[in-house]
């Protein structure tokens, strides 16, 4: 996680209301108009169920509050308002209290396609509907308790299990392969590169497996890890998932398939 961000979030008045500019409210139309059409056949029925109870505006930024409705009622979860960048203590509190961090900003357009940093767009577009689906929610909540609880040193393995399941997580159904993780299902390149490209290795879902596996953020994913249903995760919530991390670190990684990030110079 970089230390600093381009990026201020704004501040909601005392009546929890984010006043957007116009400009910004565009900025998420071109957006959520472009994605919904982009997922179509490739996003998990779930995610569909829940961008259906969220009834997220087109026209605008929802206001999170209109989001926490339908998210307590469902689940019982929240987002909650966070600046663009959080301690990795406050991402892990956050979600052990069934609260998921939303930064309140959104991309430029100089990085409309692509940017590192998760803004309001990833956070309600990518994983809210999914936080309406009870056993994605157990799993997230779990995951949360168990980071707060985790060392420094583990909190780097348990990151993985988040990056490949919440994040860029496949799900075998019926009618093929499709996605659940939000940095797929708000990325239009990799929605489409994740179900329908030959490059990338699409596995069976061992936790394990995923917490010796490196990943970069920047990149197209070299692997994927395919969930074979979603009530799956509420098995996953229930396995001792630190004494896996203790296997994962007697196993050592694997092998990164993927480049070296290049350092800039200063």
């Amino acid at each position: 996680m970089s230390k600093t961000s381009q990026y201020v979030s704004r501040q909601s008045d005392d009546r929890g209301i984010i006043a957007w500019s116009a400009e910004e409210n565009q900025i998420w139309h071109e957006l959520i108009t472009r994605q919904l059409g982009v997922i179509e056949g490739k996003a998990c029925d779930e995610f569909l169920a829940g961008l259906e109870k969220l009834q997220l505006p087109t026209d605008r930024i929802p206001q999170l509050e209109e989001v926490n409705k339908v998210l307590r009622a469902s689940t019982g979860w929240e987002c909650a308002e966070v600046p663009a960048l959080i301690s990795f203590d406050k991402f892990f509190e956050l979600l052990a209290n069934k609260r998921f961090p939303v930064a309140t900003f959104i991309r430029s357009r100089e990085e409309f396609d692509y940017l590192q940093e998760p803004d309001i767009f990833h956070e309600i577009f990518g994983h809210c509907a999914m936080l309406t689906n009870p056993a994605f929610a157990e799993f997230t909540h779990m995951y949360g308790k168990l980071g707060l609880a985790a060392s420094k040193q583990d909190r780097v393995f348990l990151a993985r299990l988040y990056w490949f399941t919440i994040e860029f997580g496949l799900l075998k159904t019926a009618d093929g392969l499709r996605i659940y993780g939000g940095g797929i299902l708000s990325s239009p390149g990799e929605t489409v590169y994740a179900l329908e490209s030959a490059k990338p290795e699409r596995k069976s879902f061992d936790v394990v497996d995923m917490l010796r596996t490196p990943y970069r953020i920047d990149i197209m994913q070299p692997i994927y890890f395919v969930l074979n249903d979603i009530d799956d995760l509420f098995d996953v919530a229930h396995l001792d998932i630190m004494a896996l991390v203790e296997q994962a670190k007697a196993l050592g990684l694997h092998e990164p398939r993927f480049e070296p990030k290049q350092k800039q110079a200063s």
